[in-house]
């Protein structure tokens, strides 16, 4: 058991230095020397962590542990998402949709429908138009900005005769998006779905999710996109605080009494 410790405990360190040697590592643990190279070695049999690569025998972790993580985020994400959903869309009695952004992508993981017969379904799994989905707007306008510039620098294709491919209107688009506090799409990617959506953000501030409610352009209006985009924009401040572990309830985050 003690080794098993030690071993998780030298990966921790590994993780947070790295690149490592073993004399940091002995020092940050409190570890014999001889008990975190036992550690390495077994952590690199695993493949958690592999050498740095630069002529000193020192440590960095591999995807592995990425892997690892991106699970644990996708379980604590669904379950602090799921009932914000289930609460949005009892108040919009629209379909509302929960997005997962990882590697630069961004892919639809759970969705929650209306009970109207004129529904928008997208398959789960299926990833989003960074520049032409209210989803993806959201995403780059609140992530960093080497997002937005490598959206910019993959050149801008058309879906629809609404999609901005001009880059200088898609920032001035993501500046609005700032401003309000969530995105809109209004066919800019398929012509009969339009939505809004906000960022749902991580520890480090950066957007990890969105949430966001689409419906039929035909039932897209000023008044509509104004008063959903309120109404997702609390939700996934809601999310992201439930992510921070402040958790507080929704209704405190949307005003609602």
């Amino acid at each position: 058991m003690q080794n098993v410790l030690n071993a998780l405990r030298v990966l921790e360190e590994v993780a947070a230095r790295q690149p490592a040697g073993v004399a940091d590592l002995a020092r940050a643990t409190d570890i014999p020397k001889s008990s975190v190279q036992r550690a390495l070695r077994t952590l690199q049999e695993a493949g958690w962590i592999r050498p740095a690569g630069d002529g000193l025998t020192r440590w960095v972790i591999t995807t592995k542990a990425l892997d690892v993580g991106r699970h644990a985020v996708d379980l604590s994400l669904r379950e602090a998402a799921m009932p914000v959903m289930e609460d949005l869309r009892r108040r919009t009695d629209e379909t509302v949709h929960l997005a997962m952004f990882d590697g630069g992508k961004l892919m639809l993981v759970e969705r929650l429908e209306t009970s109207k017969p004129v529904r928008i379904v997208l398959p789960l799994g299926m990833s989003f138009s960074l520049h032409a989905s209210a989803q993806g707007k959201a995403v780059l306008a609140f992530g960093p900005a080497s997002a937005a510039g490598q959206a910019l620098a993959g050149g801008l294709p058309r879906y629809t005769e609404t999609t901005i491919i001009d880059p200088d209107e898609l920032r001035a688009e993501l500046q609005r998006t700032r401003d309000r506090g969530y995105a809109v799409n209004t066919g800019e990617w398929r012509p009969d779905v339009s939505a809004v959506a906000a960022a749902v953000t991580g520890g480090a501030g950066d957007p990890v999710a969105t949430i966001s409610v689409s419906v039929p352009t035909s039932r897209m209006t000023a008044e509509s996109q104004s008063a959903l985009g309120a109404l997702v924009r609390a939700a996934a401040a809601a999310v992201s605080a439930a992510l921070a572990r402040e958790r507080p309830a929704y209704s405190e985050v949307s005003g609602r009494r």
